[in-house]
């Protein structure tokens, strides 16, 4: 008979992690891995104007809408009515969720002048009331908003320790899962600063202004029994509600794609070995003030949705209306495409948001619409409201997010026309996967455009200087002509073009003209060897004359001498001898 041993593991596989609520609000649960702590208090704490109240509204709401939980809101500061006209903005019907019974708020009005400070302070009323509110629907979910006007009586911290203990011990009993909020203190999370060592979960939600621009942030600053995201989220809100954008560039483990997809250009794409792009790659387009970069993303996007491709285009600088009349102009029908819901603009200027809240406005129109292809027109616009290195941290992010979606990504960025400024555009140059660079090429007095790609990672390229051609029928890439002084375009190419097309002109005619006169050379050839042949045959002919007569006579004369000699070999007759 043997035992078996019991490993550490094996008794780890009994253990009993915290349950945890999820909130509905998009991105909170991500970096909360699951939710708030279920059956436990949660502190939100943070500054006016934070969204302490909204937060804590949604947590509600969504709980009701999605999770089939109940909620209780007890309301220190805003009446029942102002609750669901706040919400309302965010598309949150209040008063019909409560008309359903799947909430309730309950206004307590407290004077700090009928509160006395005995020692024996009670919330024994309070907890009646709420108790009251939690059994009638069933909640699973608590609010109370704010806890500062609950204890705004109290100066003895010892009583207000007490009496915090009491109140969170009390919700714990109850197992709802609650939140409470708080005003942020002047050095503490809170304004007692004590609150937030009786919670098991502290959310701090700040509210900052920089360079006259806000941006909201969240931060957990204590998860009891779980791991959480530590780092600060930006978070945006919106007629949506709430959204918080998690940060997730630790590991650079994406996925990769050996698909090529169009660059919409078909000169350009016969500079690419593939054709065009990685999909999922970053693509950098930089150039100088009018070299046509709009020009170049909107091609892009005009080729992925022939292709049936949903697209995004961000545009900083310009509105739609003018992106779509300007592309119109060089034969590109955009309008046709928004039509199709194949492609949508998000037009705003820089300055409407902080970086991180343009980097949540992306990211969640990015979720909703679900695109394959994204353009940012331009990038160098964000300066203005972040410096290089804010700018590059917002891009880095946002790549990092659209490598993992599979999402092909196009930058226009603007450059100065000099060396430095060509190799560090918004330091995003070293980051991006291919990058293309228009460059103005000034010549005999006149300006021209050329366009070569700089770099294109895992994929061979052309390094070939093309004149980049912008006209009524679209881009086109012409090859460069290279004369003695360097590399010919615009009217520069056109004249070289001119003279060779003359100079091949001048040869044909050359060509032609020795052409007629080799034919006439061999026509006189030809007719004095027909000479030569005619006299040869009269020479022939007389030689041969000559021939046939000295055969005849020579076939006389020995005729006559056969003759003469059979007469002179016959024997002699009577008349031979009578004449003797």
């Amino acid at each position: 008979m043997s035992a078996t041993p019991t490993t550490p593991h094996d008794s780890s596989n009994h253990l009993t992690t915290l349950p945890k609520t999820p909130t509905g609000i998009s991105g909170l649960d991500q970096i909360t891995l699951g939710g708030l702590p279920t059956g436990r208090p949660t502190l939100i704490c943070g500054s006016t104007g934070c969204g302490k109240t909204l937060f804590s509204l949604e947590f509600l709401i969504r709980g009701a809408q999605e999770y089939n939980e109940p909620g209780v809101f007890m309301a220190f500061e805003e009446k029942p009515s102002e609750l669901a006209m706040n919400v309302a903005s965010l598309g949150f019907d209040l008063n019909k969720l409560q008309e359903e019974k799947k909430i309730r708020i309950d206004y307590v009005h407290i004077d700090r002048s009928e509160i006395e400070e005995t020692g024996e302070y009670d919330l024994e009323g309070l907890f009646i009331r709420l108790g009251y509110a939690i059994d009638t629907i069933g909640a699973k979910r608590v609010v109370l908003d704010t806890i500062e006007n609950l204890f705004a009586g109290l100066t003895d911290e010892g009583i207000l320790r007490a009496e915090l203990r009491r109140l969170f011990g009390w919700l714990k009993e109850k197992g709802v899962t609650a939140i409470i909020t708080g005003e942020q203190g002047e050095n503490t999370l809170t304004r007692q600063g004590l609150e937030e060592y009786v919670s098991d979960c502290v959310i701090l939600l700040d509210h900052r202004i920089i360079n006259q621009i806000s941006t909201r942030r969240l931060r957990i600053i204590k998860y009891r029994g779980t791991l959480h995201g530590t780092n600060e989220y930006p978070f945006l809100i919106d007629e949506e509600g709430i959204s918080v954008l998690p940060v997730t560039s630790l590991q650079l483990d994406k996925p990769v794609s050996s698909e090529s997809i169009p660059t919409g250009i078909p000169a350009l794409n016969g500079m690419f070995s593939e054709g065009g792009f990685y999909r999922g790659s970053s693509v950098l387009v930089s150039g100088t003030a009018g070299t046509g970069k709009t020009s170049v993303a909107a091609s892009f996007v005009n080729q992925a949705c022939l292709d049936g491709e949903r697209c995004l285009f961000f545009a900083f600088e310009e509105s739609p209306q003018q992106i779509i009349r300007n592309m119109r102009s060089i034969g590109m029908d955009m309008q046709n495409h928004i039509d199709a819901g194949l492609l949508k603009f998000y037009a705003s200027r820089p300055t409407l948001y902080g970086l991180e809240m343009h980097l949540v406005a992306i990211h969640k129109a990015i979720k909703k619409f679900k695109p394959q292809v994204v353009v940012l027109d331009p990038i160098t616009n964000l300066i203005t409201i972040g410096s290089v290195s804010e700018v590059k941290a917002m891009l880095v992010r946002l790549i990092d997010f659209l490598q993992e979606e599979q999402i092909t990504v196009m930058f226009t960025a603007l450059t100065l026309n000099n060396i430095v400024n060509e190799q560090t555009d918004e330091g995003v140059s070293s980051l991006v996967d291919a990058w293309i660079l228009i460059k103005d090429i000034e010549m005999n007095g006149e300006r021209n455009k050329g366009l070569y790609v700089m770099k294109s990672r895992g994929m061979k390229h052309s390094s070939q200087v093309r004149e980049f051609v912008i006209s009524e029928n679209g881009i086109n890439l012409l090859d460069v002509y290279i004369g003695p002084d360097g590399i010919l375009t615009g009217s520069a190419r056109e004249a070289h073009r001119l003279e060779e097309q003359t100079g091949q002109v001048l040869h044909t005619n050359a060509l032609n003209r020795k052409d007629r006169e080799l034919e006439r050379k061999r026509k006189v050839l030809e007719s004095k060897i027909d000479s030569l042949k005619a006299e040869f045959e009269s020479t022939e002919e007389e030689l041969n004359k000559i021939y046939t007569e000295e055969k005849i006579k020579n076939e006389v004369v020995l005729r006559i001498r056969e003759e003469m000699t059979n007469l002179r070999s016959r024997p002699a007759g009577p008349e031979d001898k009578g004449s003797k």
